[in-house]
């Protein structure tokens, strides 16, 4: 009995000083006046660097959101790009403060490794590009290819279990880093490349010759995408959390960056609780920041709808359609709770 009280003991100890350890991190970012977020080295409609060093794309707009609910300025972000290796001890150790980071949400990584996630900004799937001279037209007919893959990451596991699943060969092709990858597919080295499908389109604009490459079109895993926080820390959880909401929210009462202003004027119950205009509102006091923090996100840096068709949809390159991630009204997943 004595030895079950003192294990007892010993584990909310522990738990204690986890807490403790991460706890506060609004606070720490109001105090140093910037938020550091964890993106990828560089994939385009994500998180990609210009030539001239400035940062674009769903995920760089998540980090810029949460700038804009914290100070109300989008601009007080950080970016510290990351390797798929690099991505989870850094979010540990505190040298970010969240991981928006084309990042699938598992149970390991909400459990094991100590982070929360909660919202997906991004439903994705994992699958395969070749080169169109290979003649494949299906990923069932790869058996026997060189498979280019990035180490460490649930893309590898996935293109294990795919193989053995359906009775197929393959070489593996391991690289730390991505760009090692997708450079070794793009020179002949290996037959096909896989990764997020998504990230399929980004990496086929940058290929010596785009057009000779082709999507397979085989989803083989379900990659749900979203933002990650320390265990400990419900506060910067519940604010990382309600930036994404915010935006979801946004696109579906018909809220934009353009005319934002003018619906501040809205006698809609729904409009004003989110952009604060409700009296005695304190939905943004609970969250540490100003109940105008909404109207700042949207301000600034738009409604779900408008990142995503910037950055990854018709505006963009990439021309990705919506599918899965429109809203839940249009036959999509993106589902946000009510702000009241």
């Amino acid at each position: 009995m004595k030895k079950a009280l003192l294990s007892a003991a010993i584990g909310a100890a522990v738990l204690g000083a986890a807490t403790a350890a991460s706890a506060g991190t609004l606070q720490d970012v109001k105090a140093k006046g910037f938020v550091t977020c964890g993106v990828s080295s560089g994939i385009p409609g994500f998180s990609n660097p210009d030539d001239k060093g400035e940062w674009s794309g769903i995920d760089v707009d998540y980090c810029r959101g949460i700038a804009a609910a914290v100070f109300g300025d989008a601009s007080k972000a950080k970016y510290v790009p990351l390797t798929s290796k690099d991505r989870f001890p850094a979010l540990q150790s505190g040298e970010i403060d969240v991981l928006t980071r084309n990042t699938t949400w598992t149970i390991s990584r909400d459990t094991s490794l100590g982070f929360n996630f909660r919202t997906v900004n991004y439903y994705d799937g994992q699958g395969f590009i070749v080169k169109k001279s290979l003649n494949v037209k299906s990923a069932l007919e790869l058996s026997g290819a060189a498979v280019c893959v990035q180490q460490g990451t649930t893309t590898e596991l996935n293109l294990a279990d795919y193989f053995k699943t359906n009775n197929l060969q393959y070489n593996p092709v391991v690289f730390e880093k991505e760009s090692d990858a997708t450079s070794a597919y793009d020179s002949g080295r290996c037959d096909v490349y896989t990764t997020d499908q998504s990230g399929l389109y980004a990496i086929r604009l940058k290929m010596k010759n785009p057009d000779e490459n082709m999507v397979l079109p085989e989803i083989i895993s379900k990659e749900p995408l979203g933002p990650a926080v320390r265990q400990g820390d419900d506060q910067w959880f519940d604010l990382v959390s309600w930036v994404h909401y915010a935006m979801v929210n946004a696109e579906e009462l018909g809220i934009t960056s353009k005319n934002v202003d003018e619906q501040k004027a809205s006698a809609n119950p729904d409009v004003k609780r989110l952009l604060g205009t409700e009296e005695g509102t304190k939905i943004g006091t609970d969250l540490g920041v100003a109940n105008e923090w909404a109207y700042n996100i949207i301000k600034t840096v738009g409604n779900y709808g408008e990142v995503f068709d910037r950055n990854v949809g018709p505006g963009s390159p990439l021309k990705i359609e919506r599918g899965l991630n429109s809203l839940w009204n249009k036959g999509g997943l993106q589902y946000a709770p009510p702000v009241r």
